[in-house]
């Protein structure tokens, strides 16, 4: 019986392990795509998009985008009080294209600092 418990948990583990979400990888850049400076933050929070709760988007070209593809939370807490996204915008480089009039994020790097936690 002891043995059949022990079996049932590791099924029971390996399913759980198995179905975790992985996070989706920006940082490989694409070199046939064009990398675009722009700004990144909550649209709703910082470029006062309407929406209905905290969406990342993307501002590119002056035209700013919902993205497809990542999250507000995807890069850390989106309400740090520092650096989230619903309290700042942030800079950085982009891949990705608009379809459908959202930006699909392929890569991301941010190009401003980050501040040193003490």
């Amino acid at each position: 019986m002891k043995k059949i418990v022990i079996a049932a948990a590791a099924v029971l583990f390996s399913l759980g392990a198995g179905a975790q979400e992985k996070k989706k990888d920006f940082s490989t850049l694409d070199a046939s795509k064009k990398v675009r400076s722009a700004e990144v933050s909550c649209g709703e929070c910082q470029f006062k998009m309407k929406g209905k709760g905290c969406h990342l988007a993307v501002r590119v070209d002056d035209k700013t985008y919902w993205v497809d593809g990542a999250d507000v939370d995807s890069f850390g807490d989106a309400h740090d009080k520092d650096m989230g996204f619903c309290n700042k915008v942030r800079k950085a480089d982009v891949q990705g294209e608009v379809k459908d009039g959202r930006f699909q994020l392929s890569y991301l790097k941010f190009t401003d600092e980050k501040p040193h936690k003490q």
